[in-house]
């Protein structure tokens, strides 16, 4: 699936766009005779294109849902950029789909498949710049996943546990990012941030190894009852399953805190 395009946008920009120009070589007198009155029926008119085109007027917070099956999918990626959309992510309760949950108004997930693989990309720059609801979903637990997603303004809020974690790289920009471990992770895990807080879950069991590069302006906070600092900037987590498969993870941030809980 395809984002759909955004042409009411597009047309409404481009009367407002056209009207402001008009508007303003009248006020300063190089169109004469100028009834600006008269142009109160092109505003019905762009009113009516962009319902006719998108179904309403405004979209703001609306979203859409969506769910996709599994078919024969054994090992699945998920690109996300999200710009100033909030994130989140957690792992599907119902067997028999590869993903779902809710989009942005007018922006559907991009799908490609290859042999069994599948790529998922959401995109803010299809989206209409109007549409702020969050991006939100689930995947399914019984395959690997490589979850990539980034943000300028929104915060990311990645519930993994339970889902199996080929790699994960998670960056934002002015936002928060909570993260909750997964069971399992092939590769190390990213987290990053340029001014915003990094907070790091691990549930009762699981082995994480977790560096962190702190500084004056991005200071690391552990719970000294969840994790032994084994070296400057390293925390292992405590009373862990030694059988179990130890996740990897890297945090690092500029301007804010990050804290291991």
């Amino acid at each position: 699936m395809r984002a759909k395009g955004s042409r009411g946008v597009l047309i409404g920009g481009l009367a407002a766009l056209g009207l402001g120009v008009v508007l303003l070589l009248s006020n300063f007198l190089l169109i004469s005779e100028f009834n600006v009155g008269a142009l109160w029926p092109l505003g019905l008119v762009v009113v009516g294109t962009l319902v006719l085109l998108r179904g309403d007027l405004l979209p703001g917070a609306v979203a859409r849902t969506f769910g996709i099956t599994r078919g024969s999918v054994e090992s699945a990626s998920l690109e996300i950029s999200a710009g100033e959309i909030d994130v989140q992510a957690q792992a599907l309760t119902r067997e028999g789909r590869l993903i779902a949950g809710q989009f942005a108004f007018d922006s559907r997930p991009q799908l490609s498949l290859h042999d069994t693989h599948a790529h998922l990309r959401f995109d803010r720059s299809a989206t209409p710049w109007l549409s702020f609801a969050p991006w939100q979903v689930s995947l399914a637990r019984d395959l690997p996943w490589s979850i990539f997603v980034s943000t300028s303004l929104g915060n990311v809020n990645l519930d993994l546990s339970g889902l199996i974690v080929q790699r994960a790289v998670i960056g934002t920009g002015m936002g928060d990012i909570r993260f909750v471990c997964p069971q399992e992770a092939f590769e190390p895990i990213a987290l990053r941030s340029a001014a915003g807080s990094i907070q790091v879950l691990t549930p009762p069991g699981l082995r994480a190894r977790i560096s962190c590069a702190g500084s004056r302006v991005f200071r690391i906070h552990a719970d000294e009852a969840r994790y032994d600092q084994i070296e400057p900037g390293v925390f292992v987590s405590r009373d862990a399953d030694a059988n179990a498969a130890q996740v990897e993870i890297q945090v690092r941030g500029t301007f804010g805190d990050a804290y291991l809980a």
